[in-house]
């Protein structure tokens, strides 16, 4: 999946770490991201995710991840490691069946439940960056 900048490199934010199961859906999802100038980095399961953070979390601006995920860790597990090491960097949840309460997240997350509309959740994504900054 490619990786397309904007002219200045990428949105306000830096990359988004986007973690989903699903092919498709993580497909679908990666490819709304960067119509809309941001740049992603996309994975299929939280472990795989993990790795690539310790080589690359300088360069990531925003964990987006769905709870749910076949592997060691789930994306209540990721989302807890990411905001245990990085505070500062914002993240987003999205699940279809649980909440990040009822997952057991012990950081502040922004959320959407699936099925999302585009709409939504680029205004989620937008209000998870502006969030984090504002603190």
């Amino acid at each position: 999946m490619s990786r397309v900048p904007t002219a200045d490199g990428h949105r306000p934010g830096g990359l988004i770490l986007v973690v989903e199961d699903d092919p498709l859906i993580l497909e679908f999802l990666c490819e709304i991201l960067q119509e809309e100038g941001f740049v992603v980095e996309p994975h299929t399961s939280a472990d795989a995710a993990a790795v690539y953070l310790e080589q690359h979390a300088p360069q990531v601006g925003m964990l987006l991840t769905d709870i749910t995920m076949p592997g060691t860790l789930n994306g209540a597990d990721l989302a807890n490691q990411f905001g245990d090491r990085w505070p500062d960097k914002p993240i987003m949840i999205m699940s279809g069946f649980e909440t990040p309460e009822s997952s057991g997240v012990r950081h502040a997350v922004s959320f959407i439940k699936k099925p999302w509309m585009i709409g939504g959740l680029l205004d989620c994504v937008s209000q998870t960056f502006k969030s984090k900054r504002l603190n």
